[in-house]
């Protein structure tokens, strides 16, 4: 299984590293790095986070990382994870 960042993704990853960054540039990193590291291992465990409460779809799933939602897909059929939103909910 491979997985692959959807634009949406990337460009709210890059937009949270540099608030991050604001504050702290090794903070930064190792948020990225670490969230990073629980992407990767989705290969592994693709089901191991809840399914998502924002879609219907089983195979729609929720990671939630120090207070950040990140929605992935589990596409089966083309062998993938596509790690489609990462959002912060805010009242």
């Amino acid at each position: 299984m491979t997985i692959v960042r959807k634009r949406e993704y990337l460009d709210g990853m890059k937009n949270i590293i540099s608030f991050i960054a604001r504050d702290s540039v090794s903070r930064a990193k190792s948020f990225k790095q670490q969230l990073d590291s629980r992407i990767d291992d989705l290969v592994h465990f693709p089901y191991k986070y809840r399914q998502s409460i924002h879609h219907t779809n089983n195979e729609v799933r929720d990671l939630v990382y120090k207070g950040y939602t990140i929605v992935y897909r589990i596409n089966i059929v083309d062998d993938k994870i596509e790690i489609l939103e990462i959002f912060k909910w805010t009242k």
